[in-house]
């Protein structure tokens, strides 16, 4: 079926990243409706023919999480009723990638849980960014495309030009990634050691690696309280840095994040549009880069059959 026509659809966690990339790749986006009944079902229209189609869903499961995660699991039934030949779930983040192992007793997996569902009904593949933990690609019995935002975060400081530069990991767990990003940018790093005495709260111990007199960036996957960038920031500020920068992939932006970002002393914090931002939290310290250019390319990359692996670098 390599004649096959590439379609995308979007459901309504990010439209407009939707539009970005069908725009890139001269397409239109497919013409489907996702509302609401009056008791909060979710009704899905698909209102052109998908048969033979090869079709990509834009759907990142954001907030409200089981809403979009809904939305797309109904539009990927749909789509596979309506005998699309192959259909694409693109998730750009890749909601409760956080609970992907058991850590107490009697612990759900719910990362698992969703990779089953959204297999069940009706994709054949995924492609996704910087999912918080690597092995949910083994979740998946299809293949699955795993995008990195490190060379467009790393292009965007590039051309800043600064000197005497450490890229610093938020956690032990982030050092991959750190080091990604300060090969990039020919920096050295430091690891901020912490801990956390239960969810969403972080306590900063320690911080392995030199700062005094440096501009820092702090890079991690998700920002969601901004309590372990904001505490982190504190920390090298305290510890002799000039000044900070902080960028993450994943704008989850919840509770007091956007205060906490506001009185912050950090000097900048860029983001994708992985998850689309409310306007109340465009905030005038806040950076949005575009992942739009990197989902188009794979995203034909995958419907001419081409190798996707070089976009990982």
């Amino acid at each position: 079926m390599a004649e096959s026509k590439l379609k995308i659809f979007t459901g309504n966690a990010n439209p407009d990243l939707a539009k970005e990339i069908a725009q890139i790749l001269g397409v239109n986006v497919g013409d489907a409706v996702v509302n609401t009944f009056s008791d909060g079902e979710i009704q899905v229209k698909i209102n052109e023919s998908v048969r033979g189609a090869d079709v990509f869903v834009v759907q990142p499961l954001s907030y409200p999480a089981n809403d979009h995660i809904m939305e797309l699991l109904i539009m990927l039934d749909a789509l596979k009723r309506a005998s699309a030949w192959r259909i694409t779930a693109v998730i750009p983040y890749y909601g409760y990638a956080r609970q992907d192992r058991k850590i107490r007793a009697r612990d759900p997996i719910t990362a698992k849980l969703i990779a089953d569902i959204i297999s069940t009904a009706g994709a054949h593949r995924v492609l996704t960014m910087d999912l918080h933990a690597g092995q949910i690609q083994g979740f998946f019995n299809f293949p699955v495309d795993h995008l990195l935002a490190v060379p467009i975060l790393a292009d965007y400081f590039r051309k800043k030009e600064i000197e005497d530069l450490v890229v610093v990991s938020p956690d032990l767990g982030g050092v991959t990634r750190a080091r990604e990003l300060a090969n990039r940018l020919n920096a050295s790093i430091a690891i901020i050691d912490k801990r956390r005495p239960e969810p969403n709260v972080a306590e900063v111990m320690n911080i392995i690696g030199n700062v005094k007199g440096k501009t820092v960036i702090i890079i991690d996957d998700i920002i969601d309280t901004a309590g372990t960038i904001t505490l982190g920031a504190e920390a090298l500020l305290e510890r002799g840095a000039k000044e900070v920068f902080a960028c993450c992939t994943h704008p989850v932006l919840s509770g007091p994040a956007i205060e906490r970002l506001r009185k912050s002393e950090i000097k900048e914090v860029v983001v994708t549009n992985t998850i689309a931002l409310d306007e109340e939290k465009k905030i005038e310290k806040i950076k949005v880069l575009s992942v739009a250019p990197l989902f188009a390319e794979a995203i034909n990359r995958i419907h001419q059959h081409l190798s996707v692996s070089t976009l990982f670098d």
